[in-house]
């Protein structure tokens, strides 16, 4: 711990330093002993301090947890000598807030004394925390000298953004050769029945279809659709966002993301991950729940990252993205880098799906007529872009908080099933 004077010490010091020299301009040198009361303490306080050594162990519940869970979180004090007085705080992460408890506490500590302060914290966005910065201040008996200190307890905490409900997704175009959830539109080996055909040499028995050869008088065979995985590519645009208070496109977006790739994982797909903005990261497509709790991982390092740099989907690896893959995009359209990155992907045949989280809520119009009008172009501009890309044959949702996911993907399977994919 660093010391330093209290302001007792400079009040102290102020009148022993006026008694002294007034004894001196006076000539009077009794006015010096009016100075002793306040120059004893003093110098037996500064002589007698000693700094304290003060132990802070932080313990959290857990190191992982969901947005709106409560955790609990121990500190525990402990010192060799006494402390007369000793304020303590515990820096408490933007993003987390208290409960209940206090980690700002003020509190004694005797001979080889030992405190436990409990709280407990809320967890309010989803991120990756480091909990666990302390700031210590202790006093002496007398109160003249103050030490202070930070210690470095920190623990990490992952707060997983909260999932959507989502009973359905969107069914990709095009399936993959490892078998999964998904019925495949080629023949094969499967359960979905596909169409007859006649007997062929190398035919299983199990597959003939007895009651449609005793009609043809010849053996027919069932042919069948299998069942097959898809490589699914989340595409989340970071370039820019729209905030309103604690609110903004972005956590909507990284809560939407997390929640297709848990569910396109349980189907045994192929899930990867690129995030598009300032920073480009991405994730080739993985199976099982070590590539979950990878997409999320990197979804919790979202982040807008302002650049001016014009970027296209050239910079993604091509490995990341593989032929045939659906691509969902997760964009708030706001950006025009993005708007043709989709177009281009589009233009290359990737099945691709928009979910765009929606940037009008967050705005106002404005007050007077120029900022009106302004506001009703800028949404003329974003109906303009929708409907290109439904010109490409490309499914675009809106999604805003106050609309279940599940329905606004209802609007984009409805599309996929009855529109006619243009060819670009």
């Amino acid at each position: 711990m660093r010391p330093s004077p209290s302001p007792r010490v400079t009040a102290y010091a102020g009148l022993t330093a006026i008694f002294l020299f007034a004894a001196l301009a006076l000539r009077r040198p009794e006015l010096a002993v009016l100075a002793l009361p306040f120059a004893l303490p003093l110098g037996v306080g500064l002589r007698l301090a000693r700094a304290p050594s003060v132990r802070v162990q932080v313990e959290v519940e857990r190191a992982t947890a969901l947005e709106q869970d409560e955790l609990e979180v121990e500190l525990t004090v402990s010192s060799d000598a006494p402390v007369e007085r000793l304020e303590l705080v515990l820096v408490v992460p933007e993003g987390l807030e208290v409960v209940s408890g206090a980690n700002a506490q003020s509190l004694r500590l005797g001979w080889e004394d030992e405190r436990t302060l409990e709280l407990r914290l809320r967890c309010v966005r989803w991120g990756n925390y480091q909990l666990g910065d302390i700031r210590l201040r202790a006093r002496d008996r007398l109160g003249l000298t103050v030490w202070e200190s930070r210690l470095d307890r920190k623990q990490r905490l992952r707060v997983y953004p909260l999932p959507e409900t989502l009973r359905r997704i969107v069914r990709p175009v095009s399936t993959q050769l490892y078998a999964g959830n998904e019925v495949a539109r080629q023949k094969g080996e499967g359960m979905e029945f596909a169409d007859l055909r006649l007997f062929a040499p190398g035919d299983r028995v199990r597959s003939i279809n007895w009651r449609a050869s005793a009609r043809r008088d010849e053996l027919v065979v069932n042919e069948r659709h299998p069942e097959r995985n898809a490589d699914v590519i989340l595409f989340l645009d970071t370039f820019a966002d729209a905030r309103s208070g604690e609110r903004s496109t972005l956590d909507l977006a990284v809560r939407a993301t997390a929640t297709l790739a848990a569910r396109y994982l349980e189907r045994r797909d192929r899930v990867g991950l690129v995030s598009f903005g300032g920073v480009l990261r991405w994730l080739t497509p993985g199976m099982g729940s070590t590539q979950r709790y990878r997409i999320v991982d990197a979804l919790l390092e979202s982040e807008i990252v302002f650049n001016y740099a014009w970027k296209d989907v050239s910079v993604i690896p091509a490995r990341v993205l593989p032929p045939q893959a659906l691509i969902v995009a997760v964009t708030p359209l706001l950006d025009d880098r993005a708007v043709e990155a989709l177009a281009d992907l589009r233009a290359r045949r990737y099945d691709l799906a928009i979910v765009e989280v929606s940037p009008v809520g967050f705005t106002e119009p404005g007050q007077s007529e120029a900022d009106k009008l302004a506001h009703r172009l800028w949404v003329l501009r974003r109906d303009e872009i929708r409907a290109r890309y439904e010109r490409l044959g490309v499914a675009v949702a809106s999604w805003s908080d106050d609309a279940p996911l599940d329905a606004v993907l209802e609007g984009v399977r409805a599309f996929r099933r009855h529109a006619q994919i243009s060819r670009v």
